[in-house]
């Protein structure tokens, strides 16, 4: 019968193709026992990853089936997603484990096509996620999510129930007003309006909670620094120069408020003939690339200019539920599992763990 010490040493040097750690140094191998040959395991996972579930348990348990004494491996993969910690001094949203900002330095972007999609592509891989649309001047995210002619239902007067399609949970202001009616706020108003979506709506337990910003570094993006509890932000740009600029500036705006940036999305990487299918990068290339390299932040995927994309998006079905194994919906998972696993390495947060202790004066 093979020593437990000569099972981990099999697994240690399995690579988990999606964090480039081993899983034993990772702290993914629970319940390893073995019984006179038969060894069972289970790998529980930091990050949602369903898609994958299946290599890795084939992977672990060909390693383990070639140790010496080894008769049969059966390994059961899991996720088991934590709340980590946020800026200093910000207790996390109850219910909302992980906070993620999905942000840009100017608008036409992609920043919410990228942010529906990121949402879907998360609860893809078995995570329990709402989308709040905190671009209360231009609201898109009922149209993109197919949802625009429905109403959120009152609770007590006070608490408004999300909208759910595509098994996520998404508020956004665009279901409360006319949408012909154009929003002439100021922005204590606005950031009044972000902070009432967020704490009055009814979100449940969520794993993730994506919010699609508006563009540029203004009240909202300081509200949500200030008051919200962020884990992380992913920036969202453009090859383009003008577009890069203003990236860094979001990028800078975010490093001053103490929010980690989990990294960069880079929309219209080229463009895509439907009639052909031949690819030009139109809006320059490398330009995320080049970003990412000067401030250490990883370029998490590069997204084409396809025609697909705008329209699954404008028919209320973002390209991860329209077509949920091609090339475009692989690419926005990819990214999704990449910003999970960053999340998932980040420190975790025990605030609920410790007892509120109250200082009384005896009479």
């Amino acid at each position: 019968m093979p020593a437990t010490e000569l099972l981990l040493a099999a697994l240690a040097i399995q690579i988990d193709p999606n964090t480039g750690r081993d899983y034993v140094s990772a702290k993914c191998i629970k319940n390893l026992k073995s019984d006179q040959g038969a060894v069972s395991l289970n790998i529980e996972l930091a990050y949602p990853a369903a898609s994958q579930f299946s290599a890795i348990k084939s992977q672990v348990e060909q390693a383990l089936l070639a140790v010496d004494g080894v008769k049969s491996a059966q390994a059961s993969v899991s996720s088991h997603i934590v709340a980590h910690a946020a800026q200093r001094g910000l207790p996390l949203q109850k219910g909302i484990k992980n906070i993620i900002a999905v942000a840009s330095g100017k608008g036409g972007v992609g920043k919410s096509t990228t942010a529906v999609n990121l949402a879907l592509a998360l609860a893809a891989e078995g995570a329990s996620v709402g989308l709040l649309d905190a671009d209360i001047y231009g609201p898109s995210q009922p149209t993109m999510m197919g949802v625009a002619d429905q109403k959120p239902e009152a609770v007590e007067n006070k608490y408004i129930l999300p909208i759910e399609n595509h098994g996520i949970k998404t508020m956004s202001i665009g279901f409360l007003i006319d949408t012909e009616q154009p929003m002439v706020w100021r922005g204590p108003m606005v950031t009044q309006a972000l902070t009432q979506l967020l704490n009055e709506t009814m979100w449940g337990e969520l794993d993730y909670l994506v919010i699609d910003l508006p563009p540029g570094t203004g009240d909202i993006q300081l509200t949500l620094s200030q008051k919200v509890p962020v884990t992380g932000a992913v920036i969202v740009t453009t090859p383009q120069d003008i577009a890069l600029l203003d990236a860094r500036k979001g990028i800078k705006m975010f490093e001053k408020v103490g929010v980690p940036i989990l990294g960069l999305v880079e929309n219209m990487s080229m463009h895509i003939c439907s009639q052909c299918g031949h690819a030009e990068p139109i809006f320059g290339e490398g330009g995320g690339a080049k970003m990412g390299a000067d401030y250490g932040i990883e370029l998490l995927g590069q997204l084409p200019l396809d025609l697909s994309i705008r329209l699954n998006a404008d028919a209320g079905k973002p390209s991860v539920v329209a077509d949920p194994n091609g090339k475009i919906a692989g690419l926005y998972k990819s990214i999704a599992r990449k910003v999970a696993v960053k999340i998932g390495a980040k420190s975790q947060d025990f605030s609920s763990k410790f007892p509120k202790i109250v200082i009384q004066k005896n009479t």
